[in-house]
């Protein structure tokens, strides 16, 4: 009799091969790894294991990168602030008082509406670039710092420097992170540091108590959030017209 078997379609025989090869590939911790990526390669959002990353002082070859992250981080909020700045009642009023002066100088209505805007816009990313967008001289706690991956990729930057006053603990003067290595936990990395360093400047001084102080733009919730995760309180704030532009996380070491 005639057997009916039918041959192994095409599919059939790619299903076969790759079961195969997955299950060749379970003996291992690395085969584990590459089985995972046969089923979906890829996992960008997956945390940095500790291990590979570090923390280090900046060389001078890295300064060029290190401004454009700075550059990079202030471009990510700006837009953010300036529209949370420009929104609130006192600043509106004083828009609008500015369009009607210049109504009657101006012949257009439209560029009398949008020159004080596009003035303010402006006047306030310059402000946030020349204060969070260059890299601070070297202060008394060293640095500045920047997070290595271990292939050598410049990830994150830190600096700090002593508060003004005796008892004010260090803070935090720059902390960004590149766009490409975000949510894998170079943040957290480079805030550990940040209070290890504090905590040995202030036993070297003689401080009363080692204290950590991050100010944290208004309209950056993400990093709000990783703050008051890591036991940080939101303590004081600075603005314009009485409203809060910046606030200051503060940690006891």
């Amino acid at each position: 009799m005639r057997s009916h078997h039918r041959p192994p379609t095409r599919l059939s025989a790619c299903l076969a091969t790759r079961e195969g090869q997955e299950a060749n590939l379970r003996f291992s911790p690395a085969a584990r790894v590459h089985a995972c990526c046969l089923r979906g390669r890829g996992s960008l959002g997956a945390a940095m294991a500790p291990g590979h990353l570090s923390v280090r002082e900046m060389r001078e070859d890295e300064k060029p990168l290190v401004l454009e992250m700075l550059k990079a981080g202030v471009k990510d909020t700006e837009n953010r602030v300036a529209l949370h700045a420009l929104t609130r009642p006192p600043a509106l009023l004083l828009l609008a008082a500015a369009s009607s002066g210049l109504r009657f100088v101006l012949a257009s209505f439209a560029l009398a509406l949008l020159l004080p805007v596009f003035l303010a816009v402006a006047a306030m990313k310059l402000g946030l670039r020349a204060r969070w967008g260059s890299l601070p001289p070297p202060g008394g706690l060293g640095g500045p710092w920047v997070a290595v991956r271990s292939s050598g990729d410049v990830c994150g930057v830190l600096a700090l420097a002593p508060g003004s006053n005796a008892g004010d603990g260090a803070r935090v003067t720059r902390l960004s992170v590149s766009r490409w290595h975000r949510r894998r936990g170079v943040g957290r990395r480079l805030l550990a540091f940040a209070e290890s360093r504090a905590r040995a400047w202030a036993g070297g001084m003689g401080e009363p108590r080692a204290r950590l102080v991050v100010p944290v733009a208004v309209a950056a919730w993400g990093v709000a959030g990783m703050l008051e995760g890591c036991g940080y309180q939101a303590e004081g704030s600075w603005g314009c017209m009485g409203y809060t532009l910046v606030r200051e996380f503060s940690k006891d070491l």
